[in-house]
């Protein structure tokens, strides 16, 4: 039998995990927590394998609680939940302890599924969690990606683009004429995929290249 405990700061979604799991085969519902801090008291006080845990909660969040379990009990199996798809709720609750995550929006099978992936002492991530990992390390891999391709004159005079220098400006202070400023300025655009200054800025900054 795997002893589950919920925590959620909403008692509608735990009254309704509960009775998804109620009719479930070798599943037993032993408590619920409306926050982090009464999940860690709990599962000290109780015999709990496995804890389904909200990602934002009051007083202890998800990420802190899983932190606080880990150390106490590494056999302890600790589900994320979320109804977040950001990709940094997910590797924190997994940079944490936690052997999984899903959504909120996931199905009794796929549940069903999860829990017992992670009583054998597996880790589960749903279709779902997956894409949204993949699809964030592409983006990281295309930020790399342009980083290797700027040389380091043409970083100098991104980084003077940004704080409003004029092409005069950044000729006289980078030591080049303007016409090389300019072609930097027309390889930077095609590099970034920008067409004007504002937007060759504004990519600039989403992708990590200028601070």
């Amino acid at each position: 039998m795997i002893n589950v405990l919920i925590a959620d700061d909403h008692q509608m979604f735990i009254d309704g995990m509960k009775a998804l799991l109620q009719d479930l085969p070798g599943i037993k519902v032993v408590g619920e927590a409306s926050n982090g801090k009464e999940a860690v008291v709990h599962c000290k006080d109780h015999s709990v394998d496995l804890v389904i845990m909200d990602v934002n909660m009051p007083e202890m969040d998800g990420v802190e609680a899983t932190k606080e379990l880990c150390k106490t009990n590494k056999n302890l199996k600790i589900l994320g939940l979320s109804m977040h798809r950001d990709r940094h709720f997910i590797s924190d609750m997994l940079k944490s302890g936690a052997s999984g995550y899903i959504l909120k929006n996931t199905g009794k099978k796929e549940l069903l599924d999860a829990i017992q992936t992670l009583y054998k002492g597996e880790t589960y991530v749903s279709e779902e969690v997956n894409k949204i990992l993949l699809t964030s390390f592409l983006k990281d891999s295309a930020k790399y990606e342009v980083n290797e391709k700027l040389s380091g004159r043409e970083t100098e005079v991104l980084e003077s683009i940004a704080i409003g220098l004029t092409t005069l400006e950044i000729g006289e202070k980078l030591f080049i004429s303007k016409n090389t400023v300019e072609t930097h300025r027309k390889n930077l655009l095609y590099k970034l995929k920008a067409k004007n200054t504002a937007e060759l800025v504004n990519n600039a900054y989403k992708r990590g290249l200028i601070n």
